[in-house]
C-alpha cells in the first residue's frame, strides 16, 4: 500500500469520531462545522452529517475527554488531536480510510485509529535518533533565545526545564540551539518527565541522571542542584525543593492538555502556550484583501438580519443575493487558512474548541517565547473587556 502524505491536508485541533471514522472541526458550543468534515480524504456533504448526527450539536459525554492520573480520560468515541504530531497522524488516518473506501476494503474505525496512533507513537525513538544526527536539518534556530534567557537571569528569575524527552536528544538540541554551555542558563533540569504525569502522580521520586554514565543512579533526591541533570519526579516534590509555588511560577509549553491543564488548573501556575502556527494566521488576518472580507462579511450579516422580515418580492430575492454572496465569502475567509479545514482559531463565527480549550488552560499564548522580549520582566499582560451581546461596545474600539 503506497500514500503519498498530505502535510496541508489537516490543522491541528480537529476531532476524530473513533465509531464513525469522520475527521471534523467542532466551535468552542460543540456544535459541527459543516463543510468540515471528511471521511478518508473526502468531504461529507450536510446532508449527510446531519443525517449522521441528527443535529448540528454534539451532546458533552459524547465529544468532551480530560485529564485525570496522567491520561485523557472521558469520552471513547471522540479524540481532540491537539498537538503537533496530530497533524501527520490526522494525514495518515485520512490516506489509510481514502484507501480502504476506495478498494472497497472492510475496514473497523476504531482499529484503525488505535493502529495509526501506536504507530505515531512508535516512531519517538527513530525521530530521536534522526533528529540528534542532523540537527540542522530539523531545528530552526532563534537568534534571540538566548538573549531572552539572559534577560531574565539579569531580571533574577529562576529557570526550569521539564520535557518528556530523554538527555540526549534534549542536549543534542539545546547544543545546537544554544551551545555547548546551555545547562548553566537553567537551575533546574528534568528530562523523561513523563508529563501529564508529572503534574499527577505523587508516587514517582526525582532521579539523578548520571551524564558520563548516561543513565540513571539510585541516590535519593534531597535537593536540587543547578548544573544537574534529573529525571521524571513530580510537580509536589519541586514545588516543595524550590519554593515555586502558585502564581510565581510562569509556565510554558506547546500541548494544552499535557503541558499546561494540570499546570493551571490544579497547581495554580500561570502559563502561556506556544502556538506556532499564529505566525501564518496573523500573516493572513493582516492582509487588506481578507480585511476587506471580514468586514463586508459582517455588514452583509447586518443587512440580513435587519431586513428579513420584508415580504415583497423585490425584496425578498435581494435578501437571497445577500445570503449567496455571505455563503461565498464565509468560504473564502475559510480557505486561506486551510482549504479543507479554516483557521485553528475558528470557525465562521465562533471561536473552535481548540481555542476554547487554550483560552481554558493558558493565560497567555503566543507564537514564540522571544516575542516577550518587547516587554520587560516587570510586564503585566491585562484580559481585554470583551463586549457582551446586550452590552455596548466601547466608544473608542
Amino acid at each position: 500500500m503506497k500514500l503519498n502524505y498530505e502535510p496541508g491536508f489537516a490543522v491541528r485541533g480537529l476531532h476524530f469520531d473513533i465509531g464513525k471514522g469522520l475527521l471534523l472541526k467542532v466551535d468552542s458550543f460543540h456544535q459541527i462545522q459543516l463543510g468540515c468534515v471528511y471521511r478518508g480524504l473526502t468531504p461529507l456533504s450536510d446532508e449527510d452529517v446531519l443525517n449522521l448526527y441528527g443535529q448540528h450539536y454534539i451532546p458533552a459525554d459524547y465529544l468532551e475527554s480530560y485529564v485525570h492520573n496522567g491520561s485523557q480520560q472521558g469520552s471513547s468515541k471522540m479524540a481532540h488531536l491537539a498537538d503537533l504530531f496530530s497533524v501527520p497522524e490526522m494525514s495518515l488516518l485520512c490516506n489509510t480510510t481514502e484507501y480502504f473506501v476506495n478498494n472497497n476494503l472492510d475496514y473497523h474505525p476504531d482499529i484503525l485509529f488505535r493502529d495509526v496512533k501506536s504507530a505515531v507513537q512508535s516512531i519517538h525513538p527513530v525521530m530521536h535518533q534522526t533528529v540528534q544526527k542532523n540537527p540542522e536539518d530539523y531545528l530552526e534556530k532563534d537568534p534571540l533565545l538566548e538573549l531572552f534567557f539572559d534577560r531574565l537571569i539579569n531580571a533574577g528569575k529562576k529557570l526550569f526545564l521539564v520535557t518528556n524527552s530523554p538527555f540526549n536528544f534534549v542536549n543534542k538540541g539545546m547544543q545546537y540551539l544554544i551551545g555547548e554551555h546551555w545547562r548553566d542558563i537553567f537551575d533546574v533540569i528534568i528530562v523523561q518527565a513523563r508529563k501529564p504525569k508529572f503534574f499527577t502522580d505523587e508516587n514517582r521520586p526525582f532521579r539523578v541522571y548520571d551524564l558520563h554514565q548516561q543513565d540513571h543512579v539510585w541516590d535519593k533526591v534531597h535537593n536540587l542542584e543547578k548544573g544537574r541533570v534529573y529525571c521524571e519526579g513530580n510537580v509536589r516534590q519541586l514545588q516543595g525543593m524550590t519554593g515555586w509555588k502558585g502564581r510565581s511560577v510562569l509556565y510554558f509549553g506547546d500541548h494544552p492538555y499535557t503541558d499546561l491543564a494540570d499546570a493551571s488548573l490544579v497547581h495554580g501556575w500561570k502559563t502561556g502556550a506556544i502556538i506556532k502556527e499564529l505566525t501564518s494566521e496573523i500573516k493572513t488576518l493582516n492582509k487588506s484583501e481578507f480585511k476587506w472580507h471580514v468586514n463586508w462579511l459582517q455588514v452583509l450579516q447586518q443587512l440580513i438580519e435587519e431586513h428579513q422580515d420584508v415580504e415583497d418580492e423585490p425584496s425578498q430575492q435581494l435578501i437571497k443575493h445577500w445570503i449567496g454572496e455571505r455563503d461565498e465569502l464565509r468560504k473564502e475567509t475559510k480557505h486561506v487558512f486551510n482549504k479543507q479545514f479554516g483557521s485553528l482559531f475558528r470557525t465562521y463565527h465562533n471561536p473552535t474548541y481548540f481555542s476554547r480549550r487554550l483560552f481554558r488552560f493558558a493565560d497567555v499564548y503566543t507564537s514564540n517565547v522571544t516575542n516577550l522580549l518587547r516587554f520587560s520582566p516587570k510586564h503585566t499582560f491585562y484580559a481585554r473587556r470583551g463586549a457582551l451581546p446586550h452590552e455596548y461596545r466601547s466608544w473608542f474600539v
